[in-house]
């Protein structure tokens, strides 16, 4: 079984594109999707129609849920207050109701999957060693998988002690050896450095997980964005990878 592992899109049609092209290069069975298809990009309803065409599993996130009115936009700051409530103004009625029908957690074949991590699948960020571990301690399935803070990561647990981190382009995890949590990174708007979109190839034949990168027309996206009136700083901040 080989699966693709996604999240964090970001309504960044553009990004989302070059990330299935990929994968479908790739070849894969099944795509798995962590969440926040929508918030902060300027193609909400293009992202969600994509998903929705294309995941076998796929999960909500907080902006997911904030678009939906679920979570109060106060509980964002700044520019992901203002994208929020523009993305609740545009979002239409078959994709709110697709997204509505969405879960943060799932589980899969020896995965459990989660949009943030198993404390609180909506909102904690997995971003220490510390919170690694405490989210493999709550869970049992061989392999964890998050997305939501938008930083790739690969940390194995064999029961004493944790390695691994941060896990750039062509970083592989062994998955026979140990317990893993795993995070594809960003797809719409990665922020460890690398501007370019990501996602995860697990091979379960092979034994082992891949973290891919893929250039796309980050520029096209900057353009959008501007000109649907979100942010400026929305833009900018896709050249860096932050």
């Amino acid at each position: 079984m080989r699966i693709a592992v996604f999240s964090d899109i970001h309504a960044n049609l553009h990004a989302l594109e070059a990330v299935l092209a990929s994968i479908d290069a790739a070849g894969v069975d099944e795509l798995w999707c962590l969440g926040d298809t929508v918030g902060y990009g300027p193609r909400p309803n293009e992202c969600v129609d994509v998903v929705r065409g294309r995941a076998d599993i796929a999960l909500c996130g907080n902006h997911d849920l904030a678009a939906l009115g679920t979570l109060d936009t106060t509980d964002f700051a700044g520019d992901a207050r203002a994208a929020a409530r523009w993305t609740q103004e545009r979002l239409g009625p078959e994709q709110r109701d697709w997204l509505a029908s969405l879960s943060p957690l799932a589980t899969r074949d020896g995965a459990e999957l989660f949009h943030a991590s198993p404390r609180d699948p909506v909102w904690d960020y997995v971003l220490s060693e510390e919170v690694a571990l405490a989210s493999l301690l709550a869970t049992t399935a061989p392999l964890v998988l998050v997305g939501h803070s938008h930083v790739a990561l690969g940390l194995a647990w064999d029961g004493e002690s944790l390695t691994g981190g941060l896990a750039p382009a062509d970083t592989e995890a062994a998955l026979d050896e140990g317990r893993w949590l795993l995070n594809p990174g960003s797809v719409g708007q990665p922020r460890d450095g690398d501007p370019r979109a990501a996602w995860l190839l697990i091979d379960h034949e092979a034994g082992r997980a891949t973290f891919v990168r893929v250039p796309y027309p980050v520029a096209q996206t900057q353009t959008e964005i501007r000109e649907a009136g979100l942010p400026a700083a929305l833009a900018a901040r896709l050249t860096h990878g932050i």
